[in-house]
């Protein structure tokens, strides 16, 4: 069986999963499903666009809808808006956003008007309030039924902010992110009618095919794969092309044009990964050399968490650093080649977290961005392995992002709604820093072995299906056979923080007592390692009693009593053998996010310890 006859074939299982199966722990039960179809004309004087949709929408969940909320990204775009207001008002403003929107001129807005809406072809009342658009529907929607929309609207594309609009930092004409009325998701936890205020989507599994009218000359790269390009004239007469995509099972559909985009290739376990940018001799050899790295990053994640189930790929220059959608990224190209590399990797990785398992990120923001961070490291540090340094370990920027975040009292918990943090930094360090070190130091609580195992079983199961928090932590929980309540409870629910000591060590000739603390108030289990004078080492791993067991040991390993949380104190007592310690140390391999490292070892001189004793 080749590889693209295994992604076939995997792919089909997972999306049996979606259909057909209620087990292991999958409580939504159903996806919603919407299909749309529509027509795209842009005018490049105006920047503006008219669009013509039909849309049905099936409701596969158990309930009677009597409305439906639409999303209208690009109003966002205008002074005033949420999205404006709130970034000049928090204490640390995004530097792409600040006080831009509120300075645009008017011919500059972002705007989407709906002209009307119809429902199984008859005109209703619709109401559209900021970045929403509310249809009451003429008659309920019942589970299993489909209803038909046709919309038609005209929109202005803002001057490139955040994510979407026109002429960005690098002269890109077109990043079209969030630019079409875009049903809202309903699941299991009702309406997600977001105003968009600066972050983080949820959507629909959606099949798409859409007609862009550009004007000739123009090079149009999509989410999904292009049917036809026809010649058609523009409405004003002038030579055009209409381009025609088609996507299934895809959450979002973005696309970016521009007359001077160029185009390359490259094939990857049967997937075509394309690359998008502008033609720049300057900057052609890093796009160039991107091709190889972003072909092997493709082909490890596939490795490392399971296949990419779409049949292209594409990185696109645009937009105004790097954001993610289904089969296309955009991200800005005037960037050395790591940075281009570091950049590509981290939104492809998205292409398993939020393309396929898709998250509800709005709620679950650490799900998408940790996780994905999570894969970016090491995907990184195999594609710039460096043979000088082979133990470095590739998450210690986020251990220390987290850790000085924690330390600096401003952290707030992962629960919080992303668009609900304090402070951008408190976003971004819970959502990427903290959300990876989540994962990472899940390898202390379950063993790093069963953690990957645990992440490629949870990504085969819970592909296609908006998983949550607790679906996560049962797929942790059946890989490893622990009980892990309390790691989610703490790492989601508060702010505790992890600092464990070594208080004391004594050395009777006879025997050494380590007595060990817990200073912080998040438990965790915990590792110590004695090293001796003649080389050996007495390796201890150290259970809660709330795990209901231990992570495997490893060989030669001993399984310690277990700690009870309530105790501030652990004794540990092992025969000496007429050896003395070298040092004492908790948590050598560096899993856990200790915020004060320097109280977990203790080492000794054993030119200065006294016949009579070694002690601390």
């Amino acid at each position: 069986m080749n590889n693209m006859q295994r992604r076939i074939l995997w792919t089909t299982a997972a999306l049996f999963w979606v259909a057909f199966s209620p087990a292991l722990g999958q409580y939504p039960g159903y996806q919603q499903k919407a299909d749309y179809s529509m027509d795209i004309v842009l005018d490049t004087a105006l920047h503006q666009y008219d669009g013509t949709m039909r849309v049905t929408y099936t409701n596969q969940s158990p309930e009677v809808l009597d409305r439906v909320f639409w999303h209208l990204f690009f109003n966002a775009f205008q002074p005033g808006s949420m999205m404006d207001v709130r970034s000049r008002n928090i204490s640390d403003p995004d530097r792409r956003v600040g006080s831009r929107i509120a300075e645009l001129p008017e011919d500059e807005w972002g705007w989407q008007r709906v002209e009307s809406v119809k429902v199984q072809g008859k005109n209703v009342a619709f109401e559209e309030d900021g970045t929403i658009l509310v249809v009451d529907l003429p008659k309920r929607l019942r589970p299993g039924k489909s209803v038909t929309f046709d919309l038609t609207w005209k929109a202005q594309v803002p001057r490139q902010i955040r994510r979407s609009g026109w002429m960005n930092a690098e002269g890109v004409e077109y990043s079209m992110t969030q630019w079409y009325p875009k049903l809202c998701e309903f699941d299991h936890h009702g309406w997600h009618s977001n105003p968009y205020i600066g972050r983080e989507f949820h959507g629909i599994w959606s099949h798409y095919d859409v007609r862009l009218h550009v004007p000739q000359g123009y090079v149009v790269a999509a989410t999904g794969v292009q049917e036809s390009a026809t010649n058609k004239a523009m409405p004003n007469g002038t030579p055009g092309t209409v381009v025609r995509f088609k996507a299934d099972n895809v959450i979002d559909f973005a696309w970016a044009t521009d007359p001077d985009f160029v185009a390359e290739t490259f094939d990857v376990d049967g997937v075509t990964l394309r690359l998008v940018h502008q033609a720049n001799p300057e900057l052609d050899s890093n796009w160039t050399a991107l091709g190889d790295y972003a072909a092997r990053a493709m082909a490890f994640i596939n490795e490392d968490i399971g296949p990419y189930m779409y049949p292209e790929y594409n990185v696109v220059q645009g937009g105004d650093g790097g954001m993610e959608y289904p089969m296309l990224t955009l991200v800005t190209g005037e960037r050395s080649l790591r940075s281009l590399v570091g950049v590509t990797v981290h939104e492809m990785a998205h292409s398993w977290f939020q393309a396929m398992v898709a998250t509800n990120e709005s709620l679950h923001e650490w799900m998408d961005e940790g996780f994905t961070s999570w894969a970016e490291s090491r995907c990184m540090a195999e594609l710039f392995a460096d043979p000088m340094k082979p133990s470095e370990n590739p998450h210690k920027w986020s251990y220390s992002g987290y850790i000085n975040q924690h330390l600096s009292g401003n952290e707030e918990p992962l629960i919080t709604h992303a668009d609900h943090y304090k402070t951008n930094r408190a976003y971004g360090i819970g959502a990427y820093a903290k959300g990876e070190v989540f994962v990472e130091q899940l390898g202390a609580v379950v063993g790093t072995a069963t953690r990957d195992e645990g992440m490629r079983r949870y990504f085969k199961e819970w592909s296609f299906k908006h998983p949550g928090p607790r679906d996560f932590k049962r797929v942790m929980e059946r890989e490893s056979g622990l009980e892990l309540d309390w790691y989610f409870q703490e790492m989601m629910h508060t702010t505790n923080a992890i600092d464990y000591a070594v208080e004391s060590v004594v050395n009777d000739g006879e025997s050494v007592t380590v007595e060990l603390s817990r200073r912080a108030d998040m438990p965790m289990p915990q590792d110590l390692s004695l090293a001796w004078d003649d080389g050996t080492l007495t390796l201890v791993h150290i259970p809660l009693v709330m795990m209901r067991g231990h992570r495997p040991l490893n060989e030669g390993e001993i399984l310690g009593a277990d700690w009870p949380w309530v105790d501030p104190k652990y004794t540990y007592t092992c025969p000496s053998e007429g050896r003395k310690l070298t040092s004492v140390t908790l948590d050598a391999a560096g899993l856990q996010a200790d915020i004060h490292r320097d109280n977990n070892a203790v080492t000794f001189d054993l030119s200065r310890v006294q016949e009579a004793g070694q002690s601390n």
